[in-house]
């Protein structure tokens, strides 16, 4: 089982920043990918970005309407998953949901951290 704990939601104005983290506990040697997804009430769950693999090689995955805009990393040292989001739009304004793809599991996913972008 991984416990995921997210943090670095806010309020932020429009063109703003914010860095959101997910911090993975447990059995961590069975996460492949990991990821960001957003939600806003009354719709589904939609990809943000994804990060794949723990070496050298890290592929990355962004939703259209990010890309350009934010960069997700992932710190194996640290089993932590950035989103580093910039230009921040008012439609960026959901949930946000980290997410631990297992190689042999359940997915696990975390509590869920609120971004709102307002003037």
């Amino acid at each position: 089982q991984v416990q995921l704990v997210e943090s670095g939601g806010g309020l932020v104005q429009p063109g703003g920043s914010l860095r959101l983290s997910c911090a993975a506990s447990g059995s961590i040697s069975s996460i492949s990918a990991m990821g960001w997804y957003r939600q806003a009430p009354g719709k589904e769950r939609e990809l943000v970005a994804t990060i794949s693999g723990g070496g050298p090689l890290n592929y990355r995955n962004y939703a259209d309407s990010v890309k350009g805009r934010f960069i997700i990393s992932r710190d194996n040292a640290k089993m932590t998953v950035y989103l580093q989001m910039n230009s921040l739009k008012l439609e960026d304004t959901d949930v946000y949901y980290c997410k631990a793809s297992s190689k042999w599991g359940p997915d696990s996913w975390g509590q869920g951290t609120q971004v709102s972008v307002s003037s």
